[in-house]
């Protein structure tokens, strides 16, 4: 069907048509943005603005949930006054942009650098930074260029201070460009770009990756004049191999007879020329390696050649059994890697009984064991064969950093000596310092285990908000700092805690410089209201009635129960209809969605402050929150004022907040005493209860 132009639309019955075409051309071609700039552009010209704006912001939200940016960078550039606030632009920009190339590296630098970071009304000047940016970006860390004389190189390094790039082109690294030069110097290549030859004759290494895996590895090793590492591999290879190809791609690649890999450090790989010169390489590497890294060159390359491998094992074994004394941990290491390799050799002069066997000390074993999982099965094969095992048990409890082996070691202690695990589970709540990562484990059992949070409420809650801020549980800070969230050990000990404990669980609370605001006062609010007898006066109180607090707590069940599932649910069915005509409808419901929920967050937050007015004992000694006070001024003038909380305030019945002026001014006065109000002197006559008449 022909498309109507505007002045169809504006003829005799013709406007009843324009919003049904335009939405039905948003569903069928959000891109055509010239097609919604003829029709809204004349519009707002001819004096409907507001009609104009209102169809491009239903347009505009259309292109953010098609995620076409581009579309919209270009309707805010052509139309920005007309299709947002001009006060929302800049914000409308920035988001856009950040859409638009959300894995540009400098990309937030470059926004200061060209100055979008602040905030204008200023069109022109957005537009003029936008451009600018959008320069600077086909330059952008990752980026492709081509240079005469150079050939082809990829960016490294944007300095934008320095105004220069640094790009390593195939024949130099390391070459620097001032932004100036770079336009007249340099030609961006498209993306999938990165060497010449892969400008040249892309297929050919699409087909290596897929059919020759090892072939395309060699191109790039024999290309280079050093071993790379990994990552510099994988970098050289970006728009060749995929990230969803690489892990299988690289262990078929590297699996090669001729790759060679380094041992120790940093690891590289280089392309030896044949299959004989790789394992005379790696023979020679391995006879120059120390013995630690000798065994990492036999785990990678063992698989290679049967009889180097043999080799390779005889000499580790012989040399881990002249150490098994002074180095166990690596004697007991070395042993299952060639056990479980398949050549440990039979006639090796020694066995691992002898590194567990009674009698032997154990501690330096365990200390030489940095692999967890060893350290799991040199402490089962302990337990197997020691009957001193609970000691070498209890003994590591002090040493290990591991939550998984300390669970290890107190399954085993429990199930053969539960007295000594009590003894170290009160040794570690009594002296966390003594062994920090086994306390946080303890800690963090807490969470599933009532009896141990029962056994120690008060004194757990302590010693984890006092070793938040100590610097002997630094590296465990994060961990800690969740057992103070919902649902963990903190919020769990609570209701463990006893009438007497809540003022001091109140005080270490109040005390931690490690927690901000927002986690203390939920834990102190939890503690106040199981204790409702406990009165911490804490600054920030709010007083109220009981009745503005029931009315209060009404109102929440109301938000919580009725107002926002409402909500929730009109937003979901608008958004499930999927008729753009809602639109206007969905806009106002999630207004109403942030401001109920908004109200909801206040009525909490005043809740957990809030302290009832006792009316029945209150001291009339002076003027207090909950009385009424009789004023007498000149000549036989009187007022009558009411003092309640925020709640109440009702300044022209005579009801007054005590956070008002007037309020503070009145606050402790004594029968006698006198005020000025409004350059009026009135002394108080009578402080009478609320209730008397």
């Amino acid at each position: 069907m022909p498309r109507r132009t505007i002045q169809e639309y504006r003829e005799p019955g013709g406007t009843a048509n324009l919003e049904d075409d335009w939405i039905a051309e948003i569903q069928a071609e959000p891109e055509d943005l010239d097609y919604f700039l003829g029709l809204a552009q004349p519009l707002a010209a001819a004096g409907e603005e507001e009609r104009a704006r209102a169809l491009l912001e239903l347009y505009d939200g259309e292109l953010e949930d098609q995620s076409l940016w581009q579309t919209r960078l270009d309707l805010l550039r052509r139309a920005g006054a007309l299709a947002i606030k001009p006060s929302k632009l800049h914000r409308a920009v920035i988001a856009t942009l950040e859409k638009l190339w959300p894995a540009k590296p400098n990309l937030k630098a470059m926004f200061e650098y060209v100055g979008l970071h602040r905030s204008t009304d200023e069109p022109a000047k957005i537009w003029d930074q936008v451009n600018r940016l959008q320069s600077l970006l086909l330059y952008d860390v990752g980026e492709v260029v081509a240079m005469a004389n150079q050939g082809v190189g990829r960016v490294v390094e944007v300095n934008l201070p320095l105004e220069t790039l640094k790009i390593d082109f195939e024949k130099k690294k390391g070459v620097t460009v001032g932004f100036r030069a770079a336009a007249k110097m340099l030609t961006p290549l498209p993306p999938h770009h990165l060497l010449r030859r892969k400008i040249e004759d892309p297929e050919a290494l699409a087909r290596l990756r897929v059919e020759q895996p090892a072939e395309l590895l060699r191109a790039v090793l024999e290309h280079s004049d050093k071993a790379l590492t990994g990552a510099e591999i994988r970098d050289m290879l970006t728009g060749v191999v995929s990230d969803g190809e690489w892990s299988g791609w690289w262990t078929a690649a590297r699996k090669h007879n001729q790759v060679v890999a380094s041992s120790g450090g940093r690891q590289t790989y280089r392309w030896e020329r044949s299959s004989a010169g790789a394992l005379t390489s790696i023979r020679k590497s391995f006879d120059r390696a120390p013995l630690s890294e000798q065994l990492e060159i036999f785990r990678k390359h063992a698989a290679r050649d049967p009889e180097l491998a043999a080799r390779m094992a005889g000499a580790i074994v012989s040399a881990a059994g002249e150490l098994r004394e002074s180095e166990p941990g690596f004697a007991f290491e070395a042993w299952f890697a060639l056990e479980r390799s398949g050549f440990l050799p039979r006639d090796a002069g020694w066995s691992i009984e002898e590194l567990i066997a009674p009698g032997i000390e154990t501690r330096k074993l365990l200390v030489g064991l940095e692999d967890r999982l060893l350290r799991e099965r040199a402490l089962t094969m302990l337990k197997e064969r020691r009957d001193d095992w609970t000691v070498i048990f209890r003994e590591q409890f002090q040493r290990e950093n591991d939550p998984r082996v300390l669970t290890l070691l107190a399954e085993g202690l429990q199930s053969a000596a539960p007295a000594e695990l009590q003894q170290i589970v009160e040794g570690l709540v009594t002296q966390p310092k003594k062994a920090p990562a086994a306390f946080v484990w303890l800690a963090e059992r807490a969470v599933d285990d009532e009896a141990l949070r029962s056994r120690y409420p008060l004194r757990l809650l302590q010693q984890i908000l006092t070793t938040l801020a100590g610097s002997d549980f630094a590296l465990y800070r994060m961990r800690l700092k969740a057992l103070v969230e919902s649902g963990g050990t903190i919020p769990r000990l609570l209701p463990h805690l006893a009438a007497e404990q809540a003022p001091a669980a109140i005080e270490a609370v109040a005390r931690c410089s490690a927690l901000d605001t927002f986690h203390k006062e939920p834990l102190k609010n939890a503690i106040l209201m199981r204790f409702p007898a406990l009165r911490e006066e804490a600054s920030g109180a709010l007083y109220a009635t009981i009745e503005s607090i029931e009315g209060r707590r009404r109102e929440i069940r109301q938000l919580a129960e009725v107002d926002i599932p409402a909500n929730r649910k009109a937003i979901e069915e608008a958004r499930a209809m999927g008729d753009l005509r809602e639109n206007f409808e969905y806009k106002s419901a999630r207004e109403r969605h942030e401001y109920l929920n908004k109200r909801l967050a206040t009525l909490h937050h005043d809740l957990g402050r809030v302290r009832p007015i006792e009316l029945s004992s209150i001291d009339l000694s002076e003027v207090r929150i909950g009385t009424k006070v009789e004023l007498r001024g000149s000549g036989d003038e009187r007022r009558q004022l009411t003092l309640l909380g925020p709640w109440e305030s009702r300044p022209e019945e005579g009801v007054l907040s005590y956070e008002s002026e007037l309020g503070r001014l009145l606050l402790g006065r004594r029968v006698g005493d006198e005020i000025v109000i409004s350059g009026d002197r009135f002394s108080v006559d009578r402080i009478a209860p609320l209730s008397a008449g």
